[in-house]
Parts: C-alpha cells; structure tokens; sequence
C-alpha cells in the first residue's frame, strides 16, 4: 500500500461510493497511512463480525451509518451513527455489525514515554 507523505495534503473523495456495503461482506479501504497515522473505512453487511483483537497503535473508530454491537474486554456498546469509540493501544475489542455499516477507523502511532508519563 502506497505511503501518504505527512508533508502533503489529501483529498480523498468519494469513498462512499469506491467502497459500496457488499451482501455477505466485510470490505476496508487504507485512505491515508504513513509513520504517524492510518486512517481505514469499513463496510459491513449487517451480521459481519470482527472477532477480538488488538492495536500497538491509539485508535479512534467513527460510526459513520448504521449500527453496531462493539466490545472492549467486557463491555459491550451498541454504536449509532456518529458514535465516536477511542481505544487505548493494546486494549482487546471486537464488534458485530447489527445493520449494514461504514465505519471509519483512526490509528496513531503513540509515543511509549508519553504514554508511561501520563500513567503515573
């Protein structure tokens, strides 16, 4: 996948309709990724999963329409459009998709001292 230079700017146009909700499916699209950040959108058919995983990385996740059933460790949340999600790095989630969904996700590349800073 291409490098997005952090130096430059991006228009990324159209992604709704580059990227359509499939039947049956769980598509992603890497809109932005460099050293400090990747941005990815989602679509999933209502009843798609993602099973339990985690990120090295800070992530913020967007619902942008529908609604899903999202999980951190023990708890679980239904998400509706515009629902906003952070998640600490290496925080172990999964979700459901209830309905159809376009989910925007964003990664950032955390500073472990800042992190430890915070902590304490």
């Amino acid at each position: 996948m291409p490098m997005t230079p952090v130096t430059e700017s991006l228009f990324c146009l159209g992604l709704n309709e580059a990227l359509p909700i499939s039947e049956e499916a769980t598509t992603s699209r890497v809109v932005v990724n460099n050293d400090v950040l990747r941005t990815v959108v989602f679509t999933f058919d209502a009843g798609q999963q993602l099973t339990e995983h985690a990120s090295p990385r800070a992530v913020v996740v967007t619902l942008l329409e529908g609604e899903m059933d999202f999980s951190i460790g023990e708890r679980t949340e239904r998400m509706g459009a515009g629902d906003v999600i952070y998640l600490a790095p290496n925080d172990r989630h999964a979700l459901t998709a209830v309905t159809a969904c376009r989910m925007q996700l964003v990664m950032v590349d955390v500073d472990n001292d800042a992190v430890g800073a915070h902590q304490g």
